[in-house]
């Protein structure tokens, strides 16, 4: 990943495909292998709370009580993101960012050192896969790597809730 490459790999949610949350040309390929227009921004991960702030401007307070009484996978769309990919953020200049808690992927975002990229494993319009094997052969053949982690689980997990906040902590629920 640390030279524009693009994964497959489970979250703590359903499986993603990821990139270098900061590379706008990985960034474009993932828009790119999900068949997709870059105005629609595409969440990322990283390992702690901590994080957030490198990725956000001004984080309002309410957000850190959201974050660390979530009981389920709760991304949160921040207004003013920075240090990341332009072509990764909304129109508006939001981004959405989960703090992961699965072994996996707060591993990989912590060996990582950066934000990755995490969107649904599936071409845009097709329903999101809810195991390894209902991941498309075209999305598979796509990346540059896929992680042979839990690829036999045949749960089907959720994704995640996804409020916004606004400046001054207003909350709008996006997903339940």
């Amino acid at each position: 990943m640390s030279e524009g490459g693009v994964i497959l790999y489970p979250t703590d949610t359903i499986w993603g495909i990821g990139c270098d949350a900061t590379n706008e040309e990985a960034v474009r390929r993932v828009y790119e292998i999900k068949q997709r227009a870059d105005s629609k921004a595409m969440l990322v991960l990283v390992d702690s709370s901590v994080k957030v702030d490198f990725y956000v401007q001004d984080v309002p307070d309410i957000a850190w009580d959201l974050i660390d009484l979530a009981d389920k996978p709760l991304t949160v769309i921040y207004s003013g993101a920075r240090n990341l990919a332009p072509n990764l953020l909304a129109e508006d200049g939001s981004v959405g960012i989960r703090v992961t808690h699965e072994d996996f992927s707060k591993r990989l975002c912590q060996q990582f050192r950066k934000a990755i990229v995490s969107t649904s494993a599936n071409i845009s319009g097709q329903p999101s896969p809810a195991n390894f094997s209902e991941i498309s052969e075209e999305v598979k053949l796509a990346v540059d790597y896929i992680v042979g982690y839990r690829q036999e689980e045949m749960g089907r997990p959720k994704p995640s809730s996804i409020i916004k906040l606004d400046k001054g902590g207003v909350i709008k629920i996006i997903r339940e």
